[in-house]
This record gives structure tokens, C-alpha cells and sequence, in this order.
């Protein structure tokens, strides 16, 4: 038996890995599947723009999960009968004042001389592109590559193929600790009942950190990191927007972004708040993203709101995943991803799969292990052990 804890996007996708090569799997979720992180998303994907200082070695992992996009789509969409939405438009990053453009310059030459596929847009190219920009648009990055997926349909549709595949599911249903004996992981317990398991997934997203039963050192240092949200309505035979559109933002709202969905959907985020657990909205989160939006794209002013939300990143210590095997025999990591749960969702199922039915540890994985936060005592924070490899796993 493997038990997975967490129905999102990537627990979804390992258990449905998993159930097509055959293999006893249950995933258990606190909420409904696909309807924490994952629903609360706006579908980017969007390795070359997001791409920041001092994140270069998460680059490699983000950009070969975006390739995979496409034949990820194409087999979810065989398998559920749900297109969701998979769009190759590509993504626009603007300025709009002289510090803006300065940045952006600066910005540009960054991602090429990280070998990047980028194009310089004036202002005018830039809205020969989208029609509607700010006539204060004075400069743009284009990325061809950067594409995105309707993040919903994802999740309906991942959750329909692990059932296909044999799958089980267990909604409403809080892990309250994970059990283990002699350092290896045993099972969970699940209220009076205990699930025995040779294999623990902890792919739970915001609450990876919480479930009890687990010595520190083998915790994932993941917090939650709220994002405030909103959807206005374009119409769909004539939307506003075509492509995915980054911009200046504030403290509060540190880039603006607008993705737009074949429904007619413009998603507007995010807000960036160290709030806990909190979801609630507020007047001044939704003023920010709102603003922020209307000053790149005015004509969203006299479209109807119709939905905000917040959601909770599952940020680690470095903002990266947390990925593969840990000290605790039986014990996977596949949380910790951050802004890009959606984006490294495809090659997240295919490696933690892989090293769940063959013990190989995939290179590209390697340097998001958790061992990586206990290399020494400074790194570790609360503890000072260093991991070794783990053995393949059994199952």
C-alpha cells in the first residue's frame, strides 16, 4: 500500500502514476482533491519569466516540467475526455514608467544571458500584440514559451484518470499522524483507524509541516503564503486579452498578473502575505490587484467582477520544492512548490513515481531533496544531522 497525503495537483498526479503501473494507492485529503492550491491558481506556466536572481538551479527542473506540458495535457485529455485549456500564446512582461522600463532592461539581459528565449517589444510592438495596453506601455519582455492551462480543469481532470486508473480516494479526510517504527514509516493514522503502508507521500501542500508523528528532522520546512485573487469576465467572442500579462506592482502585490482562460475568464493576481492560514479577503488586497491590473489593461474597468479568492502557496525555505526520498525509509517528499505547483506538476509525478517504483533517484531531482536544508548546523536551523542517501524503496 502507498499512502498519499494530499490530493492536489501533485499528489494527484504521483497516485495516478502510480495506479497505471499497477501499485495499491490511497490518497487522503483534508479538504476536497484539486480544491486547495491547486483550484486557487491561475494555470501559469512560466519558467522563463518568472525566472528570479538566485533561483537559477530551480531553472533546469522548471523548464524541462514545461516541456512535458503538452503530452501531459494531450494524456489527460484521452483519459478524462477534459480539454483543459492548454495554451502556447505565450506570456508579455510590461513597463510602464522610465524605472520600470530600466528594470525591464535590465531584466532582459539577465534571462539571455541565461541562454533564455526572449524578444525585446517596444511599446508600440507590444500592443500591436495586445491591442488593449496601456498607451503607457513603453517597453515589453516576450516570452514564446511561456504558456498556461486552465488549472480547474486540471484538477477534474487528474482526479477523474486516478480513479480510472484504480486509484482510491478518501475526501474530508485529515491524516493525524504518520506512523513510524525503528526509523522507517509504517502507515497513518486516520482518527481511530491506522492504514498500514510501505510508502508515505507527503505531497499536502501548505499543511505539509503539521502532520504529526514525524521527528524534526525530517519536517519539511514548508509555510503557507497567501495570494489574493480575483476573475473578471471578459466577453469570449471578443476578450481583452490573448496572452498572459505580467507588470509593475507594489509591496503588497509584487508583479501583477493577468491570465487570460478560453471561457472568457481573466484570472487577476496576487497579493504575497505572510498571514498563516488566514484566507480571508480584504479591501485592501483587493484594491491592490485590481489597480495594479486596470493600469496595464484600462479596459478591464467596465467588466463584471465575478469571483475572488485567496489562496495558500506552500513556500519552502528557499522557495523551491521538496521532492524524492528522505532519511526515513518509506518516507517522500513532493511538496514546497511555491508559485509553481501547476507549472512542475508533470515531471513532479513522473520522478517521485519513479523513484517510488524503482528506487532511482532522478539527477534532475537530486538537488531538491530534503537533505539539502542539513548540510551543517546553520543550514539545518533547529537540528544538525546530515542525511544519507535513502535505500530504493520496496513495494
Amino acid at each position: 500500500m502507498i499512502v498519499i497525503i494530499g490530493g492536489g495537483i501533485c499528489g494527484l498526479g504521483i497516485g495516478w502514476r502510480l495506479a497505471k503501473a499497477g501499485r495499491d494507492v490511497t490518497i487522503v485529503d483534508r479538504g476536497e482533491a484539486a480544491m486547495a492550491a491547486t483550484w486557487a491558481a491561475a494555470g501559469m506556466l512560466a519558467p522563463q519569466a518568472e525566472a528570479e536572481h538566485a533561483e537559477e538551479a530551480l531553472l533546469p527542473l522548471a523548464m524541462e516540467s514545461c516541456r512535458m506540458w503538452q503530452t501531459f495535457s494531450d494524456e489527460l485529455r484521452r483519459c478524462s475526455g477534459i480539454d483543459v485549456d492548454y495554451r502556447t500564446e505565450g506570456t508579455l512582461v510590461v513597463a510602464l514608467d522610465r524605472d520600470d522600463f530600466e528594470m525591464l532592461e535590465h531584466r532582459f539581459t539577465y534571462l539571455r544571458d541565461l541562454g533564455l528565449n526572449l524578444e525585446w517589444l517596444s511599446g508600440d510592438e507590444a500592443r500591436q500584440k495586445e491591442p488593449y495596453l496601456s498607451r503607457g506601455v513603453s517597453g515589453a519582455l516576450f516570452s514564446p514559451e511561456d504558456h498556461q492551462v486552465d488549472n480547474r480543469l486540471v484538477g477534474s481532470a487528474l482526479k477523474a484518470c486516478y480513479i480510472e486508473a484504480g486509484g482510491h480516494l478518501r475526501e474530508n479526510t485529515s491524516v493525524d499522524e504518520i506512523l513510524t517504527n525503528s526509523g522507517r514509516v509504517t502507515g497513518v493514522r486516520v482518527g481511530d483507524q491506522e492504514i498500514k503502508a510501505e510508502v508515505v507521500v507527503v505531497a499536502a501542500g501548505a499543511w505539509s509541516r503539521n502532520i504529526a508523528g514525524l521527528p524534526p528532522e525530517a519536517s519539511p520546512p514548508v509555510r503557507p503564503l497567501k495570494g489574493q485573487m480575483a476573475a473578471i469576465q471578459m466577453p469570449e467572442a471578443a476578450p481583452i486579452l490573448q496572452h498572459v500579462l505580467w507588470g509593475p506592482g507594489n509591496s503588497i502585490v509584487p508583479s501583477i498578473y493577468l491570465a487570460p482562460k478560453s471561457d472568457g475568464r481573466l484570472i487577476i493576481g496576487a497579493t504575497v502575505e505572510e498571514m498563516g492560514f488566514d484566507t480571508s479577503l480584504t479591501a485592501g488586497g483587493m484594491l491592490e490587484i485590481l489597480r495594479s491590473a486596470w493600469e496595464v489593461l484600462p479596459g478591464i474597468y467596465d467588466l463584471p467582477l465575478v469571483e475572488s479568492w485567496a489562496g495558500l502557496r506552500p513556500a519552502s525555505r528557499d522557495d523551491a520544492p521538496i521532492l524524492g526520498p528522505t532519511e526515513m525509509d518509506g518516507l517522500v517528499m513532493a511538496t514546497g512548490h511555491h508559485r509553481n505547483g501547476i507549472l512542475l506538476a508533470p515531471i513532479t509525478a513522473d520522478t517521485v513515481s519513479d523513484y517510488i517504483l524503482t528506487g532511482n533517484v532522478a539527477d534532475i531531482m537530486r538537488p531538491f531533496m530534503l537533505n539539502r536544508f542539513c548540510k551543517s548546523p546553520t543550514a539545518a536551523g533547529h537540528h544538525a544531522m546530515i542525511y544519507q542517501e535513502s535505500v530504493p524503496v520496496k513495494v
